[in-house]
């Protein structure tokens, strides 16, 4: 069964104006960030599935091979969904096999057509992966020899039986992913048990640790957002970042690279300062919090990429709401990036916004989900998890955006933190 590229044309525009796109990250045992599993969702149903499956299939292709992979995933892989329909049709082939790992549904039934069609696809340079497997079913067994990636759902899977699937599945030449890992304990147990990769939002969840310290590297970043904040001069600047050889010594990495985009050597401190502006020099310090001195390849860090995409994102939010209101963005920037500050630092939220001086409405939103900015980190968290459906509607009336707003911003987002964060990593 094959479907005519043109089906896609009537159900484009329609579906564009409501869905949104939930990335979500997929990381290797060393915990680096490897590729993102994209989902699209109808921003006005409760579920992922709409009537049409052949025309939402052809839609969601569609639009993934529109949006660019470079622009959403940057130098990571995209992991899509696709089911009997996807596969079998010709529109697949919009989606370029070197960027994209086709995860076949759990839905799909490995009929000879089916893995004929596989054989096919792998032959043209497409990879697989096997979704949602919770057991060594007649169909998983005959599509795993296919595949390179086979995902098993951790959620509901006693320790026991996952244990014995891991088992069953290790033998093979394919990767296991464990996916819905929530916690750093699930983790470790599926770490141990040989699985490969990891999916879920684990890293992102604060262990909070008894009489956890903030590192002095970090402590002394904070110092100095608490100067800027505080609009002190760039010779009190100057002298605060003098303390610290490692924060001077990245700062004039940073303002060397292109992504600064200086035009002479810059050689002194005071000349980095004037050159990067208050503001690009708060948002690098925020970003620097997030990047281990001396760790190669922090672009890959999921913490890093998380927090850098809620703070653009709520930024992008806030020029849209509020336009021409410049602080209004950057407070929207540092409420996303702070977001993540308990993970990071191991402690409570609410020591975070002890440690460093924000305003009411900034700790509103980090404490308590109040005021606009509550409002779109409520709204940031939400998407990531891919969660649709009225409340999620109900939020973006409240904010005056619409569901094409919100995708168009996402889209932004993800294309200046895969060039920001790049360069801030480069520069470290």
């Amino acid at each position: 069964m094959t479907t005519d590229a043109a089906t896609l044309v009537p159900v484009r525009q329609p579906f564009f104006n409501h869905f949104f796109l939930a990335r979500q990250p997929i990381l290797n045992r060393d915990q680096r960030l490897v590729a993102y599993e994209l989902l699209f969702r109808n921003a006005h149903c409760d579920a992922a599935d709409v009537v049409d499956d052949a025309a939402a299939t052809a839609t969601v292709i569609a639009h993934a091979s529109d949006l660019g992979m470079e622009r959403v995933v940057g130098r990571q892989l995209a992991y899509i969904n696709v089911d009997t329909v996807a596969l079998m049709s010709d529109f697949i082939r919009f989606l370029p096999n070197s960027k994209v790992i086709l995860e076949i549904l759990e839905t799909v039934k490995a009929t000879p057509e089916v893995l004929a069609r596989v054989r096919e696809l792998k032959a043209a340079g497409f990879k697989f992966a096997l979704d949602d497997v919770v057991s060594a079913s007649e169909d998983v067994q005959k599509l795993a020899p296919l595949v390179d990636v086979i995902k098993v759902d951790i959620q509901h899977m006693p320790s026991d039986a996952l244990t014995t699937l891991a088992l069953l599945l290790s033998g093979s030449k394919q990767k296991l992913l464990a996916e819905k890992v929530e916690t750093l304990a699930q983790f470790k147990h599926c770490l141990e048990l040989g699985f490969e990769f990891f999916q879920g939002y684990y890293f992102a969840r604060p262990v909070i640790l008894s009489g956890k310290k903030i590192a002095p590297f970090e402590l002394a970043i904070l110092r100095l957002l608490d100067l800027v904040n505080a609009e002190a001069d760039n010779v009190e600047l100057e002298r605060c970042i003098k303390h610290d050889a490692l924060i001077s010594l990245n700062l004039l990495r940073l303002v060397n690279t292109p992504a600064v985009g200086a035009r002479v050597r810059i050689d002194t401190l005071g000349q980095a300062l004037i050159v990067l502006g208050r503001r690009q020099l708060q948002r690098w310090l925020q970003i620097l919090l997030y990047v281990k001195p001396g760790a190669a390849q922090q672009f890959t860090s999921p913490l890093l990429q998380l927090a850098t995409t809620r703070g653009k994102l709520l930024e992008l939010m806030m020029e849209k709401l509020r336009p021409g209101q410049r602080n209004c963005a950057d407070v929207g920037f540092t409420v996303g990036i702070m977001s993540l500050m308990d993970a990071l630092f191991s402690i409570r939220m609410s020591d975070v916004v002890a440690t460093v001086k924000v305003q009411n409405e900034v700790r509103d939103a980090l404490l308590f989900r109040r005021g606009d900015y509550g409002s779109m980190l409520n709204l940031v968290e939400r998407v990531e998890n891919a969660e649709c459906g009225p409340e999620l509607v109900a939020i973006l009336r409240g904010l005056r955006l619409s569901a094409a707003d919100l995708n168009a911003i996402q889209i932004a987002a993800f294309e200046w933190v895969n060039d920001y964060v790049d360069g801030v990593s480069l520069a470290h």
